[in-house]
């Protein structure tokens, strides 16, 4: 009896332990959407405090021009001026797939956007930091449908042909 006492004890155990994981994940799934969604809403709003306080320190943003890659205090210095105009850029997310590394610290995305620049897709990686959800690298991709690439490619050729000659050399 008293095995199979500790044996009910063990199991309801395990499985209250499942619940508490799965509800930290759910949880954890909606800071980091919420952290999303506040980058969108900041920069649609030109909080620029608010808006680089969701990234990391340590943080890289890379963007969609191909010489774009910067470091937080970078990009800060790019995206001042559109956020002092009153109004940086306007993003909705479409679709956001979220994923965690096994020790909960960290978590990486893909989403689609809707943009300005029409489809774009917003993929990166965020790290817990003293309890909070930082943006550690955010990729920023402007999407080309199939049908039109080799048109795009076209036009984009001439500067970009120079610029691969370019990062070639260093």
């Amino acid at each position: 009896m008293k095995k199979l006492t500790l044996f009910i004890i063990l199991i309801l155990m395990l499985h209250s332990s499942v619940i508490i994981s799965a509800q930290k994940q759910q949880d954890d799934r909606k800071n980091v959407s919420k952290v999303l969604d506040d980058l969108n809403i900041f920069a649609a709003k030109a909080d620029f405090t608010n808006y680089f306080d969701l990234y990391a320190d340590e943080s890289v943003f890379i963007g969609t021009d191909a010489t774009e890659i910067w470091n937080k205090s970078e990009f800060m210095a790019y995206a001042k001026p559109h956020f002092d105009k009153g109004k940086a850029w306007n993003f909705t997310s479409l679709k956001r797939n979220i994923t965690f590394s096994k020790d909960g610290h960290y978590a990486w995305f893909d989403e689609t956007l809707d943009t300005q620049m029409k489809i774009c897709r917003g993929s990166g990686v965020l790290e817990k930091i003293g309890g909070k959800w930082k943006i550690k690298q955010y990729v920023l991709s402007m999407t080309v449908p199939n049908d039109i690439s080799n048109e795009v490619i076209k036009i984009k050729a001439p500067v970009e042909d120079i610029l691969i000659q370019q990062m070639k050399k260093k």
